[in-house]
């Protein structure tokens, strides 16, 4: 995988497209974080590209909110005090 900063996008694009043909993907950091992925698209392949990155992207916040309910004590609610809990919050008290 490789690595392109913020700049290099910027002071030479024609050099970044390259790459990403040869590379087929690259990381974009901006001070030395990653913060972008580009990969290829094209019109035969863009609807099938997005709802894979929209899946792995459900699936990631699934990860966290399972994380986190175990961290809170949340996972082992019953369904009875899940209903009491939605139907206080729903009443606003």
């Amino acid at each position: 995988m490789k690595f392109i900063s913020v700049r290099d996008l910027r002071t030479r694009p024609a050099s970044v497209w390259r790459d990403l043909k040869k590379d087929n993907e690259l990381v974009v950091t901006n001070n030395g974080k990653p913060i972008a992925l580009l990969t290829p698209l094209s019109e035969s392949n863009l609807e099938e590209t997005l709802r894979v990155i929209r899946k792995a992207r459900a699936t990631e916040a699934l990860g966290a909110m399972r994380r986190k309910a175990a961290m809170t004590g949340a996972a082992a609610m019953t369904l009875d005090e899940i209903t009491t809990e939605v139907k206080k919050h729903r009443s606003g008290k």
